[in-house]
Formats: structure tokens, sequence, C-alpha cells
């Protein structure tokens, strides 16, 4: 509360010509404008860190031998990442090679950001809904860098599919998202090897 003004003594706003309820309202504005422009603090937690063995160890490999092939891969950790490895065998009708593993993306989540080094192969990230095998996952398809890069995925880049085959879809929601992996395929034979750090949002 301001301290009473003696009897007859004008307040430095009314001196200047103005009103104690204008000086005031104004002051009141200042302050929420000023509030209102302080910078909010972004978290940069990752929602995956594999760094983190015990983040790493709750993936898990899934390969065409499912499906009668033969490839094989394998997940272990080094470096401050997890590297996925292993080969591709198009034998038997095969010809992929992925893992999997429970995720959760805040519900502000425009993009996700991979930081991530390869071989220079063409892999595809995917999302999954459900762990159920007749559910439909999400894929973006990018080339792994040769060298620590951090690429960005937004909606738009994913396109709904279901064993290989596109299937219509809503745009994915990565609030939504309860899945994340990446799978080699396309028909690349071969050695592969990549590492991931881990997967931010935006």
């Amino acid at each position: 509360m301001d301290a009473p003004q003696p009897a007859g003594e004008l307040s430095e706003s009314e001196e200047a010509g103005v009103p104690m309820q204008y000086s005031r309202a104004v002051h009141a504005f200042l302050i929420v404008a000023t509030l209102t422009l302080m910078p909010v603090a972004h978290s940069a937690e990752p929602s995956l860190d594999f760094s983190r063995v015990e983040i790493a160890q709750k993936f898990r490999v899934i390969n065409d031998d499912v499906m009668g092939g033969v490839s094989m891969s394998r997940l272990s950790s080094t470096g401050g990442a997890m590297v996925f490895e292993g080969e591709v065998s198009l034998e038997n009708n095969g010809g992929f090679a992925s893992f999997r593993g429970p995720v959760r993306f805040p519900p502000e989540s425009a993009a996700l950001l991979l930081a991530v080094r390869g071989d220079g192969q063409r892999y595809k990230l995917t999302l999954k809904l459900d762990d159920s095998a007749g559910s439909f996952q999400y894929q973006a398809a990018f080339v792994a860098p040769r060298e620590w890069q951090t690429l960005r995925f937004e909606p738009a880049d994913f396109s709904a599919s279901f064993r290989g085959r596109a299937v219509a879809a809503p745009a994915v929601r990565f609030v939504d998202v309860r899945y994340f992996g990446l799978l080699i395929s396309d028909r690349q034979p071969g050695a592969f090897r990549v590492e991931v750090k881990s997967v931010t949002t935006h």
C-alpha cells in the first residue's frame, strides 16, 4: 500500500500532471508486460538418452527371421551411444533388420532431433502407437551421416506403412507414440552399422 500523502502535498505523478489512478494502471501494465516477455526455460533433456545403458537395454532387435529370412543384427552400448549393427541378407525373401523400444514424447513436441552417425546407407526412423504385430508404423527415411549429425524430423516427414506397404492414416502426433526404432531394408544386402546418441524433442 502506498504511504499516504500529507494534506496539501502532491505526489510525483500529480506534480507531472498525471492522475494517480492512471499512473498505477500504467505501472501494473508494465509489470505484466515484463513478465510476459521473460524467456521461458526450455528443457534440453532428451526423451531417449542412449548414453545411459539402462535405456539401451530396453530395446530389442527385430529381424526378417520372423518371416523366414536370415538377416542378423545386434545392439550394444559404447562411447556414449547405442550401436545397431549386423548384416542384411536377401535370402529366403528376407532383407531387413530393425530395433525397437519404448518411448514417451512431451505433449508439445513439434519435431524429433536424432543424434546419429553411420555408414552412409539408407535407414528409416520408425514410430508405433502400440506394440501389436498387426498395427502399422510411421516411417521417415534418412541417410546415416558418416560423422555425428543431428537430424530433424517433423510429422510431415513420416508416412504410414504396414509390412512394407503404404496405408492410409492420419498424420503422426508425437505425443501418441509409444515405440521408437530404426530399420534398414530397401534391398541393401551386406554389413551395416549405425550409432544413435539421443532423441530429443523440439
